[in-house]
Parts: C-alpha cells; sequence; structure tokens
C-alpha cells in the first residue's frame, strides 16, 4: 500500500514509518518539522520507498494514497502551549485537509486523538462512552480541544460523505525518539537522572498515569487501520497505573542515580488520574499491550544515555 504519515518525522509517527517500511509499505511522511526530528527518520532514508515533504498541514496538499495516519500535532504541554492557536489550527484543519483528500481519493483515513478529550476524569477507567470533565478555556483547551473538534469532523465528514474513518485515543505514550525538551515526564525524569539532577515532581507526585511503549502503540494503530469492524473511537494505552512518584523512584533505582526528588506547584487542570480501559481494543482489534515499564524504561534508558549530557536540561512542566 502507499501509505501518508502526517507528523511522520515525531515521535510516534517515526516509529510507525519503520514498521510499515519494514512491512513492505510505500510511506509518504508530511512534517513541518516543528516537533518533529530529522534525526527521528535518518535511518530511513536510504529506503526506497520513503518520500518526505516538508509541509505544514494547516495548508492544503494533494497527494495519491491509500490510506492516511493523521498524526500531526504538538503533543506536549510545552510545545502546544507556546503557541496555543497553531495549536488549535493543525488539529482542525489538519483533520479537516486529510478528510477532503481522503473522500477525493477515496482513502481510508485514521485520526490521532488523545486521552486529553477526557480532560481531568471523574470516571476512572476511562471508556469510550465518557463525555469527559475538560476546561474549554484553560492553558491546556487548545490541545484538548482541538482534538474534542477534531473528533467531532471525523465523524461529520463519515456521516455527511461517508469517509472511511477510523479514530485512536491514545494515551501517555513512552520509548526511544521522545523529545530531550517536551516536558514529558518519562523524559525529564530519565535526563535528570542521568545527570544527577533532582528529580522535578510537579504536584505531590500521587497523580497517577497509565505508560505504554511505543512499539505496542505503533501494533495498537496499525490494527484499528486495518480492521473493518468499527470505526472508534478506540482507546489504546496501557491499563498499568502507576503514581508519578513511583515513575520517578523507578528511574532512580534503574539508573543508580544520586538525584533527590523535589516538588513544585501542580500546573492547572492538571489530570489527577488517568487509565485507560482498553475492553474495546481488545474485543474488536485482539490487541492488548504487551511491554511493561520494567521492561521499557531501561530501553529509554539506554537511548537517553548519550545524550544526556550533549542537550540542556529537560523542559520544567512534564505530563
Amino acid at each position: 500500500m502507499r501509505i501518508l504519515i502526517t507528523g511522520g518525522a515525531g515521535f510516534i509517527g517515526s516509529h510507525l514509518a519503520e514498521r510499515l517500511l519494514d512491512a513492505g509499505h510505500s510511506v509518504i511522511i508530511l512534517d513541518n518539522f516543528h516537533t518533529g526530528s530529522k534525526d527521528n527518520i535518518r535511518h530511513l532514508l536510504d529506503n526506497d520507498y520513503l518520500e518526505i515533504y516538508r509541509h505544514d498541514v494547516t495548508d492544503s496538499y494533494r497527494l495519491e494514497v491509500d490510506c492516511i495516519y493523521n498524526l500531526a500535532c504538538p503533543a506536549s504541554p510545552i510545545h502546544y502551549q507556546r503557541s496555543p492557536v497553531k495549536t488549535v489550527l493543525t488539529s482542525v484543519l489538519g483533520v479537516m485537509y486529510a478528510l477532503n483528500l481522503a473522500s477525493e481519493i477515496k482513502a481510508r483515513v485514521l485520526q490521532a486523538s488523545t486521552s486529553e478529550v477526557y480532560g481531568d476524569p471523574l470516571e476512572h477507567p476511562q471508556t469510550e462512552s465518557y463525555l469527559g470533565n475538560v476546561n474549554t478555556i484553560g492553558p491546556r483547551s487548545c490541545y484538548d480541544e482541538g482534538k474534542r473538534v477534531a473528533e467531532t469532523v471525523m465523524f461529520d465528514y463519515h456521516r455527511e460523505n461517508h469517509v472511511d474513518i477510523r479514530i485512536a485515543r491514545i494515551f501517555n505514550t513512552y520509548g526511544p525518539r521522545m523529545s530531550t525538551n517536551d516536558g514529558r515526564v518519562v523524559s525529564n525524569f530519565i535526563l535528570q537522572a542521568l545527570r544527577n539532577e533532582p528529580i522535578t515532581i510537579f504536584g505531590d507526585g500521587l497523580q497517577t498515569r497509565s505508560f505504554c511503549y511505543v512499539d505496542d502503540m505503533v501494533e495498537g494503530l496499525i490494527r484499528l487501520m486495518d480492521q473493518d469492524e468499527i470505526v472508534g473511537p478506540v482507546n489504546l494505552g496501557n491499563p498499568d497505573e502507576r503514581s508519578i512518584k513511583e515513575i520517578a523512584e523507578m528511574v532512580i533505582a534503574m539508573i543508580g542515580s544520586s538525584s533527590e526528588i523535589i516538588y513544585k506547584a501542580k500546573p492547572e487542570n492538571d489530570p489527577m488520574r488517568r487509565r485507560p480501559d482498553i475492553s474495546l481494543a481488545g474485543k474488536a482489534l485482539g490487541w492488548q499491550p504487551s511491554v511493561s515499564l520494567e521492561e521499557g524504561l531501561p530501553k529509554v534508558i539506554d537511548y537517553f544515555r548519550p545524550l544526556a549530557l550533549r542537550h540542556m536540561a529537560p523542559a520544567r512542566m512534564p505530563r
């Protein structure tokens, strides 16, 4: 197949591109390299089945493809709060242009949505039927609401124009090729621990997240795209819920770091609990994550070890 990945030079997008190329598909990457990196796809550049275009998805484009993975959007608070209007436009215009193309060429399109559509959830764990507890005017809403609108537009195109759609609600994902400066919990903690710097927790550390290794996430995305049973939305994530403090302690122990843990004020609207109900993914896709934190974290530590002293200190606000 000939497959388009918007945001294909990003963290998840680059792993998806690699997996699809390994499977023998032709892959086109569209990326403006605002948060994506050429380093993420450098090892793929000699593959004759890969095409790369520097392009911003807030502008229209025309390509002949069989399916579209729409992943383009800043995904960490550090990045999306830096340019909030641009973040909203990337979600909304990005999905509209993907859908316009899909409608024209009769391609299937998968939208990378997010667990952030649930806001600071009052239901736990979160099922796809939960409508969320969100702040439409808060500092995180440029991302949360952009993704919620993207889901709306996806279903409206599906109902009105019969576009073949899939929607994945992606929960926290980690792995090699995470950015060193995007403020995510795993990358922040690992970089700080490798430098023996204080590990910064925002809040009391009792807030929870559920971290999914990137290989598992890519498998879920491909299974969702390739099946014909449901359009979604489908939760994709690891239901193994851990406190932020526990993650910090695990990282310190695995590295053998002398870092101490320090606490700072919790950012506004930062969710207290986050855990996916993945019953639908298990039933419809036959998918469940297979890589535990105990297995995945050492792989990320090995990735960041040579980078730890070559980059500036990690970004300040974790996700």
